[in-house]
């Protein structure tokens, strides 16, 4: 590949005029800047979608879509079960600082190739030649299911505790899977309809978003400090439990992290949206970071304030709802407390996983427009009048329905498959981080031009990254209780390997003929 250079004033202005998307010469048709229009040339790609993000709605974007706060308080069960109060605390805390490093790593990433593509192209570009074509292929095969099991998950969420709203007003009431999977399907309908009829709106309502999320921390965080009764320190931040019968404390530490780890998710969001944010190379990173630590920092407070308000983890975990939180509410208001307090959750996580398969739609087309994908042409078209990639969406919200259908057979066959978001969204982070490491020490001069940096710090932040990635994935594989129990094994790991097969399949009968990787398109557009 050609020596990626930094352009001059005048060369990056030459450069930007005769970009595909500038269609009048100002570069205003799809809200691109000079420097967005210079970086899809560079990697040689066509702008589409149209750049309705600005760089506050960008981070309300990140913040609102990982809900980390509010994820943390709804899937917190195993950290409990393994791990008790001190366990959930401190799992949090050091799950915090090791996405630190991966997030900072991913963002430096997303200045270099501020695409939508993320971890597959970054693959793409920084991978040893010999091998970029088929890394890229595999990790844009895992980036797939990460976020399409992702996408699922959010909603098989938000319609069980629907369920578990309905069980506290009615204790004689008998959830049923099948209505599980039905309260799945109202919420995906909702999602595909704002995000095709309302996609206009979407960048425009962000702040408002955000605003919502930050309220609604408030107001439980001072519901629960006001009215709940509360534990002593000692038994919050140094009485651990095991109660999935491990060998040791730490063992059962290392699997109940998966709370921590599940609800610290999805930092990459932002990037998948990076050629609809204005200036995505200077400010999609800024957004991925920030937006992290902001959370990170209101699901710290909230969580510290959630474990002084539990009266019994014992009784919390065996609470008929199957949500601990809902437990908590209850010792400490009414029903229509709960219910109120619920929907303060509940109307967040709604517009979260409508984000979510936002971006979960833009990293499926932007594979499909690579030709990563079967039917990628199909998957890959955009609606010339919303300029958004409707059949993705589409296929995104298909895929969640069927992926839903599997809780009916089976809760814990669909719990496997929406577990294996964490271990597939860290193979892809495995290898981004991995490679763009190879570079900096084999190449360092053909890494990308960068807006927004960290420095001499980044190999350090690198490595330390990349570490924490293997350490967190190793531990994702495991069950929550020892030995092989059908209900409670993860098979995570069975879904995981079998869909790596997959993607192996696919590459020799598919990828190997169709697929270049973006980094073909950059020595194009360069040479």
């Amino acid at each position: 590949m050609p020596l990626i250079t930094e352009l001059s004033d005048n060369e990056s202005v030459n450069a930007a005029s005769k970009s595909p998307i500038d269609r009048d010469g100002d570069g205003d048709d799809l809200g691109a800047s000079g420097a967005d229009m210079q970086d899809m040339r560079r990697m040689g790609k066509t702008q589409e979608l149209k750049r309705d993000f600005r760089p506050l709605a960008a981070l309300s974007f990140s913040a609102v879509l990982q809900a980390t706060w509010e994820f943390i308080l709804i899937s917190n069960t195993q950290g409990l079960e393994n791990g008790g109060l001190a366990g959930m605390f401190w799992t949090y805390v050091w799950t915090f600082i090791g996405f630190c490093f991966v997030i900072a790593s991913l963002a430096e990433m997303a200045s270099m190739a501020p695409t939508t593509g993320g971890q597959y192209h970054w693959v793409s570009e920084f991978a040893s030649p010999r091998w970029q074509r088929f890394l890229s292929y595999v990790t844009g095969w895992m980036a797939v299911l990460a976020w399409q099991a992702g996408a699922a998950s959010g909603s098989f969420l938000t319609g069980t505790i629907l369920q578990g709203l309905i069980s506290v007003r009615d204790p004689t009431y008998d959830p049923k899977r099948w209505q599980g999977t039905l309260f799945v399907f109202a919420m995906v309908a909702l999602i595909y309809l704002f995000n095709v009829y309302a996609s206009n709106w979407m960048a425009r309502i962000q702040n408002l978003l955000l605003m919502m999320h930050l309220v609604s921390w408030v107001i439980i965080l001072v519901v629960l400090a006001v009215k709940a009764p509360h534990r002593a320190a000692s038994e919050v931040f140094t009485e651990f439990q095991n109660g999935g019968g491990w060998p040791t404390i730490g063992v059962s530490l290392m699997v109940g992290q998966i709370s921590a780890i599940y609800g610290s998710l999805s930092s990459d969001a932002t990037a998948h949206m990076s050629e609809e944010i204005k200036d995505a190379g200077r400010y999609v990173p800024i957004a991925m970071l920030w937006g992290y630590i902001l959370n990170g920092f209101l699901a710290l407070v909230l969580l510290i304030v959630f474990l002084f308000a539990i009266p019994s983890v014992d009784d919390a975990l065996s609470d008929a709802t199957g949500f601990p939180f809902l437990y908590v509410f209850g010792a400490c208001t009414t029903t229509a407390g709960v219910n109120g307090l619920t929907a303060l959750i509940l109307i967040p996580v709604i517009f979260s996983n409508i984000l979510f398969n936002l971006s979960t739609a833009r990293q499926t087309y932007a594979f499909a427009r690579d030709k990563g994908l079967p039917f990628s042409s199909w998957i890959s078209r955009i609606d010339t009048h919303r300029r958004i990639p409707r059949n993705a969406i589409l296929l995104s919200c298909l895929i969640s329905m069927l992926l839903s259908l599997i809780n009916i057979g089976s809760t814990t066959a669909f719990n496997a498959i929406i577990s294996v978001n964490v271990a597939a969204l860290m193979f892809t982070y495995l290898a981004a981080i991995s490679c763009v490491i190879y570079m900096r020490l084999r190449e360092p001069h053909r890494l990308p031009v960068r807006r927004w940096s960290l420095g001499r710090a980044s190999l350090p932040v690198n490595v330390v990254g990349l570490g924490y990635v293997v350490f967190a994935m190793f531990w994702s594989f495991w069950p929550a209780a020892p030995g092989f129990v059908k209900e409670s094994f993860n098979w995570s790991i069975v879904i995981f390997g079998g869909v790596l097969v997959v993607s192996l399949f696919m590459y020799a009968v598919h990828g190997r003929r169709h697929y270049a990787g973006p980094v073909e398109h950059i020595s194009r557009s360069l040479g």
